[in-house]
């Protein structure tokens, strides 16, 4: 199907250089870590010359082979989009976790318990705590404190890493990083899934997103969206063309969009088709938090094309 595998890439690259491929990268031509088909062999030239890594790019490459093998032809101008064509399994599954919405709406990210007491009076659906300490004893009290304070209020609490204290609490859900998820044995996995609470995960590329999908989580983090200094950045910022084929190939799950989101970058991340934005800047360095949020959540509602 593939007679020159550089003019192959290439007529990649010219298709889809200008919307996926990141504004600073560096054109690599590493070798692949396996025997590649022709096809693999070309998308994974094109796909590190556009800035993936090399495990996105090797995963984009053996998406792409299925796509061409269930088309019976290679066409370099189809991003592969559909989900089969990743491995991923259809649904419904014997091993997801509880449901959440499919649109999240606004979800705000938060230092403490009064932070996220006060969004969640100010009306935003969904709020992270992510309370910072190594102190156990304090992160007891602030979990606690953290799902009492959305009560009485229809706001959905996260808790970022501390799952255990999240249990403890009764909290609606947790939220969990890839290397979080990575270091939690899988009887703790199973602990978590049948307890009934809600698990959120981060990704940040196709290689996460499918190392994820193998939990059948709750919903998915995709980032970073944007650069961001609040944490250090696992790999570079996504961009929203590459969020919007993120949102369309894992459109089962709920998607929450994540990194260095602000009102003005709100539209072009809402119109990718995720059901959620977060923040975090754009509500707590906001000279009135509540008034900041309360617009964020409208906007976040009337850009959603999530019924």
């Amino acid at each position: 199907m593939i007679n020159n595998i550089d003019a192959a890439a290439q007529a990649i690259i010219s298709h889809h250089a200008a919307d996926l491929g990141l504004p600073d990268w560096q054109p690599a031509d590493a070798p692949p870590a396996s025997e590649p088909t022709p096809i693999e062999a070309a998308v994974q030239l094109a796909c590190l010359r556009m800035g993936f890594d090399g495990v996105d790019a090797q995963v984009i490459a053996q998406a792409w082979q299925r796509q061409s093998q269930r088309l019976g032809q290679f066409d370099p101008a189809a991003w592969p989009s559909e989900p089969q064509d990743f491995g991923i399994a259809a649904w419904p599954r014997s091993n997801s976790f509880a449901p959440c919405p499919q649109a999240l709406g606004l979800y705000v990210v938060l230092p403490d318990a009064a932070w996220v007491g006060r969004m969640a009076r100010a009306g935003v659906p969904t709020v992270q705590l992510r309370f910072k300490s190594e102190d156990s004893a304090a992160i007891e009290r602030e979990v606690q404190a953290a799902v009492e304070a959305v009560q009485g209020t229809d706001a959905l609490l996260f808790i970022n890493d501390h799952w255990q204290a999240a249990l403890r609490a009764g909290a609606y859900g947790v939220h969990l990083g890839q290397e979080d998820l990575q270091a939690l044995p899988l009887a703790d996995v199973q602990r978590l899934r049948e307890s009934g609470i809600r698990l959120g995960l981060s990704t940040h590329g196709y290689a996460e997103m499918l190392r994820a999908d193998r939990h059948s989580p709750s919903y998915l983090a995709l980032g970073a969206v944007f650069p961001t200094t609040l944490k250090r950045m696992a790999t570079a910022a996504q961009g929203t063309a590459r969020l919007a084929h993120y949102a369309r190939l894992m459109a089962d799950y709920p998607l929450v969009a994540i990194g260095g989101i602000d009102e003005e970058r709100l539209s072009a991340v809402m119109a990718t088709g995720v059901g959620s934005a977060a923040v975090v800047r754009a509500v707590v360095g906001a000279e009135q938090p509540e008034e900041a949020a309360k617009a964020l959540a409208e906007r976040v509602r009337t850009l959603s094309h999530i019924a």
